[in-house]
């Protein structure tokens, strides 16, 4: 790192850490640690160690995360290209894991973008249940809804709202919310030394204030029992314990629950905030201690309705469900091109992929915006009125009856559930660069959409035409 921290922050830093203060200083002249997380809903670590470099596991995260030599840019492979894997900070791992989620519940990432936590939560869902991905700035929803298509997820929706907009839809709705903050980013001034240029103690005092505005709206949208994971990429006691405290002075509904310790997962600094809380509870991760940069996680659950005082009327809301009412005008037009819609892709299934129409039975789960048909992974929720970035998993285009697939539905599916599959090896030559670079390839089989793979792992589409198959792999994807 070639910037010199900023004096204020040092100054702090010293009162924090006091004797390890010389150690924390020297750790920013080390190496950054670079991590990736295996997609374990396409392949296992112990197949992708035979194209990539893997090193140790990843503690807090060991089943799935692991360290790799910068020399290796996985980044550039295109097992990337097929989702197999997501390129993550190591100690941004640490928040998805201690949220625990499950197959089969409604899981609420917060403040989503890039997707990182999303692709790690839907892993752990292993794709079952609904998993909202929210992220309020509109540029950086492009790339969470990239991440998520890549990676094959078809439990998720993006939105594109502010956490007020949404805890008024989803009252009492989740039952697990990851809030990743936005913060002063001081964590992160070792492998970003740009971040020290954008910091100050105002900043720390904005993202404070932002931060309490979020965990209000989470804690509106949790059940009850249901679990809430607090983290941030800062040193700053402001953007962490207080944070905490002042969250649990206002809401008691809420109770600190342990991170299971280790030497990796210190203790937080009670100091910084209510001595009435336990905030020992919550862990920092120190970029001294452990190969990782910094990071804070604090695990809590909100209480039983049991334990709560039943009058107060905040706690009695509803899930958000479909409301029978009128219909809207042009509401006719809209239900017929969707029904053509929904016809047209069961043409294509039955011929191109069969095996995927078991998956998407559900007549009620389909929503058509304009011409792109998706399947969602919650039938009764309602949308209206919110910014869908993608309600579900994106299965094609509807152009005058003919259906094109998504290169979302190709990444989503095993070379077993297409009727034609051109395979491509990486030790054979350059077909599959060829591939990802847009060229049309020379190919024998019969006519028509056909899944393009690279040791058995889908690309994308291509379509067989009289020897040549034609490039389908999206143009902004493209590899130049």
């Amino acid at each position: 790192m070639n910037r010199e921290l900023p004096t204020l922050f040092s100054e702090r830093m010293k009162t924090m850490l006091q004797d390890e203060y010389e150690r924390f200083v020297d750790c920013f002249s080390n190496q950054t640690y670079l991590g990736l997380r295996v997609n374990t809903c396409k392949t296992t670590p112990d197949e992708l160690r035979g194209e990539i470099r893997l090193l140790e596991p990843v503690p807090w995260c060991s089943e799935t995360g692991f360290y790799y030599p910068e020399e290796e840019r996985p980044g550039k492979h295109p097992y990337h290209a097929a989702g197999l894997y997501y390129l993550q900070e190591p100690s941004a791992m640490s928040a998805a894991v201690v949220l625990e989620a499950q197959p089969g519940e409604t899981v609420l990432d917060l403040c989503a973008a890039p997707g990182g936590k999303s692709t790690q939560l839907a892993v752990a869902m292993n794709n079952r249940g609904l998993l909202i991905s929210n992220e309020i700035h509109p540029v950086r929803v492009k790339a969470l809804s990239e991440n998520i298509e890549r990676l094959g997820i078809t439990n998720t929706i993006v939105t594109n709202e502010t956490p007020e907009r949404l805890a008024e839809r989803f009252p009492l709705f989740f039952d697990r919310i990851l809030v990743d903050a936005p913060c002063s980013g001081e964590g992160m001034f070792r492998k970003l030394p740009e971040a020290i240029d954008d910091w100050s103690p105002a900043k720390v005092t904005e993202c404070h204030i932002m931060q309490k505005d979020i965990l209000d709206s989470a804690a509106d949208m949790l059940k009850p029992g249901g679990v809430l994971v607090y983290s941030t990429c800062t040193f700053a006691p402001l953007e962490n314990e207080q944070s905490i405290s002042e969250f649990l002075q206002k809401h008691p509904e809420f109770e600190l629950e342990p991170i299971p310790t280790a030497e990796f997962f210190l203790p937080g600094v009670p100091e910084w905030g209510d001595p009435t809380f336990n905030l020992k509870l919550t862990s920092r991760l120190w970029p001294h201690h452990l190969h990782g940069e910094g990071h804070y996680v604090a695990k809590l659950r909100k209480k039983d309705l049991t334990a709560l005082d039943e009058d107060d009327d905040s706690l009695s809301a509803a899930p958000a469900s479909k409301k029978a009412g009128k219909k809207k005008s042009g509401q006719t037009q809209v239900n017929a091109g969707r029904k053509e819609a929904i016809a047209a892709w069961r043409q294509f299934a039955e011929e191109a992929v069969p095996s995927v129409l078991e998956r998407t039975a559900d007549d009620k789960a389909y929503q058509l915006f304009g011409e792109h048909l998706y399947y969602s992974p919650a039938s009764s929720l309602e949308l209206s009125g919110l910014k869908v970035a993608r309600p579900g998993w994106h299965l094609g285009t509807v152009k005058k009856n003919r259906f094109e697939p998504s290169h979302a539905l190709a990444l989503a599916i095993g070379p077993d559930e297409a009727t034609r599959v051109h395979q491509m090896d990486l030790a054979e030559g350059t077909a599959v660069y060829d591939y990802l670079e847009g060229q049309t390839l020379q190919a024998d089989g019969s006519n028509g959409w056909t899944l393009v793979t690279v040791n058995g792992y889908p690309l994308g589409w291509g379509k067989q035409s009289n020897g040549q198959l034609k490039n389908h792999y999206p143009k902004g994807l493209r590899w130049v």
